[in-house]
């Protein structure tokens, strides 16, 4: 299976907002599109931060920016999951 185009994916993302709206979603396709894209798109910035940190040689600065884009991820995915996460006293 091959990667979308940028147009695809648009389109596809268009459409799956409109089945929403419409709340027509029988098989909750667009809902598992639209959460899918929302979560890769968080997890390709960090990514993205986890390179940086690992290039800069894991400076302290680009440490951090990382710990934040990780626990911003935890609590969108538990605000999509509509969960509260153990604490663990690590805050």
């Amino acid at each position: 299976m091959g990667k979308p185009t940028e147009q695809q994916l648009e389109t596809a993302l268009a459409v799956a907002v409109d089945m929403r709206e419409r709340e027509h979603d029988p098989h909750f396709v667009a809902k598992s599109l639209l959460n899918c894209h929302y979560r890769l798109e968080h997890l390709e910035q960090l990514l993205k931060l986890t390179e940086q940190y690992l290039h800069a040689g894991q400076n302290e600065q680009q440490h951090a920016h990382l710990l934040v884009a990780i626990e911003k991820y935890h609590q969108l995915d538990d605000h999509t999951a509509a969960v509260d996460r153990l604490k663990f006293g690590l805050d």
